[in-house]
């Protein structure tokens, strides 16, 4: 197969969550930019790509993918063999990681992508931020990472001791929300906040932070 394709915009976590998996994989990858600012993610030849019109999409060879944390699921598993393994062999262990995978789309992204939305994106695009709104998704964060702060204490990361895609698919929000009064919250936290700052120190995720900015400036 040739270089694979990510199809995406650098501002968006969910892009940014695949160009993560890709990095530590030390795969190459040709970056697409898709124009969300006039919609060329609800037209063709995107909306061939992803029928709901959303990015990231990803091209291997023939093979069209959409759905950010499926596309590091066929990443992980299609190149076992390279880079960081992400995804322990171990039946009971993958088990584990798919678990705090659940978690970490179902409970943390629920809160954290909005909070992410209206207190960062929302500014970007010319919107006012709802407080309110705000202030609800603030606790519904702050219960979830209770629990984190629990599985971190018996833990060095959420599936184990090994770091795998159920810490890595945080990283964009967690990076987004660290540059604002959400800081707090994770601070307040003591193994919370030392995760936070070991998986966003990877070398991986640094790349994709230099790459994803450099094409946001030009």
């Amino acid at each position: 197969m040739g270089t694979m394709k990510l199809h995406g915009h650098p501002i968006s976590p969910a892009v940014r969550r695949v160009a993560a998996c890709l990095e530590e994989k030390g795969l190459p990858y040709e970056f697409v930019f898709v124009d969300l600012s006039t919609g060329q993610q609800k037209k063709e030849p995107f909306i061939s790509l992803n029928p709901f019109g959303q990015v990231p999409a990803l091209e291997d060879g023939d093979l069209k993918l959409f759905e950010s944390r499926a596309i590091t699921q066929y990443i992980t598993r299609t190149y076992a063999d390279k880079g960081t393994p992400l995804l322990p062999t171990d039946p009971l262990k993958q088990t584990m990681v798919s678990v705090w995978s659940e978690v970490e789309s179902h409970a943390f992204d629920a809160a954290a992508s909005k909070l992410s939305f209206e207190i960062l994106i929302k500014p970007i695009l010319g919107m006012s931020t709802d407080e309110g709104a705000v202030e609800v998704q603030q606790g519904k964060l702050a219960q979830v990472l209770d629990v984190y702060e629990s599985r971190l204490g018996k833990s060095k990361y959420l599936g184990g001791e090994d770091f795998s895609l159920a810490d890595l698919h945080h990283l964009p929000i967690i990076n987004n929300l660290l540059g604002t009064k959400i800081k707090a919250l994770f601070d307040a936290r003591p193994h919370v906040s030392a995760w936070c700052a070991d998986i966003l120190a990877r070398p991986a995720w640094q790349k994709v932070l230099a790459s994803m900015n450099m094409k946001l400036s030009s």
